[in-house]
C-alpha cells in the first residue's frame, strides 16, 4: 500500500536537517537526480556565510531544486547552471516555487560559461563538481574568475574515505572507478594558489543519509532511475568503506588572481 504523504514526510525528516523537512515530499521526488540534495545543500551552508542578496551561481544544479532551497531560505539570488536540464524546464519549477525574481536558470556547458569576471559572491556545486571539476587547471582556468575576490566556493561531491582497490570489490561494480579520495580532493585545493582552503572533511554520517535517502524511494515505490536498486544494495554492503561524500568550502584570495 502506497504511504501517505505524511509518512513520506516523516521519512525525509532529518533532525539534523530541519529546513530541507519543510520541502514536499512528492516535489523531492519528482526532481531528483541523485542523493537528496536538499540534505547536502543544508549541511554545505553550515560551513558557508551567505546574507541576503548574494550573488550565487549553482553549478549542476539539475533541476534546481539547490538554488530554490538557496533562494527561499537564505534570500540570496541565484543562477541556476546546468548541462543536462534546460533553462526552460527548470525556469517553469521555479515559477511554481515562487521564486522567478531570485533564481534565473542558464543552460551552459562548465567550460563555456557565460558570466562576467567577479560576478558572484559564491558558487556551490551539489553532487556534481565531480563531472567536470577533477582538472588540476579548472578552477583557475574557468571558475574562479567568476568570483568577487573573497568570495567563497563549495562543494559536495563523492569521494571515499580510503583509496579504492582496483579492482573494485566484487559488490561496487565497475560504475565507480572515479571515485577519489577526500584526501585527494583537499590536496587539490590546498595546492591551488587562488583559494584559501576553509573546510574539507568527509561529510558527516554521508554515507548513511544516502542509504536513508535510497530506503525512502524505495519505500516510496517512485524511483525515477532502474540503477537506484542496485545503488542501495552496494551501499549497504559498503558500509562507508569506499562510498561517501566530501564538504569543501574555499575562499578565492584576495592577493592573487587567475591568469586566465
Amino acid at each position: 500500500m502506497p504511504l501517505s504523504k505524511k509518512q513520506l514526510s516523516a521519512l525525509l525528516d532529518q533532525e539534523q536537517y530541519p529546513l530541507s523537512a519543510k520541502y514536499d515530499p512528492d516535489w523531492v521526488i519528482d526532481n531528483e537526480m541523485g542523493p537528496n540534495v536538499l540534505w547536502l545543500t543544508e549541511e554545505l551552508c553550515r560551513h558557508m556565510k551567505l546574507e541576503p542578496g548574494m550573488r550565487v551561481l549553482d553549478m549542476g544544479c539539475g533541476r534546481a531544486m539547490s538554488s530554490i532551497f538557496l533562494a527561499k531560505e537564505f534570500g540570496v539570488q541565484v543562477w541556476a547552471n546546468d548541462l543536462w536540464i534546460s533553462a526552460t524546464d527548470n525556469y517553469k519549477r521555479i515559477c511554481e516555487a515562487g521564486v522567478e525574481d531570485r533564481v534565473f536558470p542558464i543552460h551552459a556547458e562548465a567550460r563555456a560559461l557565460p558570466y562576467a569576471d567577479k560576478f558572484f559572491d559564491a558558487i556551490v556545486s551539489l553532487d556534481s563538481f565531480h563531472y567536470y571539476g577533477t582538472d588540476v587547471h579548472y578552477l583557475e582556468f574557468y571558475l574562479l574568475k567568476l568570483l568577487k575576490p573573497g568570495g567563497q566556493i563549495g562543494i559536495v561531491s563523492p569521494a571515499s574515505p580510503e583509496r579504492l582497490p582496483h579492482p573494485l570489490p566484487s559488490y561496487l561494480g565497475d560504475e565507480w572507478y572515479f571515485m577519489n579520495t577526500v584526501e585527494w580532493w583537499r590536496d587539490q585545493w590546498t595546492r591551488n594558489p587562488f583559494i584559501e582552503l576553509i573546510h574539507a572533511e568527509l561529510f558527516p554520517r554521508g554515507w548513511e543519509l544516502w542509504i536513508k535517502w535510497q530506503e525512502f524511494l524505495e519505500a516510496s515505490d517512485r524511483r525515477n532511475r532502474p540503477d537506484e536498486v542496485t545503488e542501495l544494495e552496494q551501499l549497504r554492503a559498503d558500509s562507508g568503506k569506499h562510498l561517501g561524500f566530501v564538504t569543501m568550502v574555499g575562499r578565492r584570495t584576495k592577493s592573487k588572481e587567475p591568469q586566465r
